[in-house]
């Protein structure tokens, strides 16, 4: 098979296998690779095992949630929308919840560094926040993750999005600047003062 068709079935098997899993319960391979279009002999081809083809999915979805990270000039409203995709990725993990477990327990996951890369999204907001006024200086990346971590083993299970989004809420709200932004602070030390008449 040459190379560009057997990557475009790789990549149809990774989407289908994501929609899957994303709805729950415990879907076949024959039922992923039916839905990708392709044969069950193509899906074993590519991953080997039930096991190959989850680790496959988080780390493609995973490797998307982390890359090309910008907060912008309002690192906190950046930040906030970065929270509604991560918890998306986490909340839509159900179909592989059973996967997941036996991978954890026998070490297969270790490699992909999730906390290490989350913690890095989640320090580069920080930066940039602190820098623009808009988050509070010298909080710790790895205490942020750990409320976030918390939050979505607290709602394990639930669907519930407006609850979710609530809590992110909350987070960024602990995480918000007292003082102006940086751009308010220039212009008042910029701006001129007037002479009393």
């Amino acid at each position: 098979m040459p190379r560009a068709d057997a990557e475009r079935n790789r990549a149809r098997l990774l989407e289908s296998a994501a929609r899957a899993f994303q709805a729950g319960g415990d879907p076949t391979l024959e039922k992923i690779a039916r839905d990708a279009g392709v044969g069950i002999g193509t899906l074993y081809r590519h991953f080997p095992t039930r096991e190959a083809l989850v680790e496959a999915v988080y780390r493609t979805e995973l490797e998307a949630l982390c890359r090309d990270v910008d907060p912008g000039p309002h690192a906190a409203t950046a930040f906030r929308a970065w929270l509604d995709r991560y918890a998306e990725f986490v909340l839509t993990k159900r179909g592989m919840a059973d996967t997941f477990r036996a991978m954890v327990a026998d070490g297969s996951l270790t490699s992909l560094r999730t906390r290490e890369q989350v913690d890095a999204v989640v320090g580069t907001f920080l930066t940039a926040g602190a820098a623009d006024g808009s988050l509070r200086p010298g909080i710790e990346p790895d205490d942020v993750v750990t409320l976030l971590v918390g939050t979505f083993v607290t709602l394990q299970g639930a669907d519930d999005r407006a609850r979710t989004g609530r809590l992110l809420d909350l987070v960024v709200c602990a995480a918000r600047s007292t003082s102006p932004p940086a751009a308010s602070r220039t212009t008042a030390r910029t701006t001129p003062r007037r002479s009393p008449a």
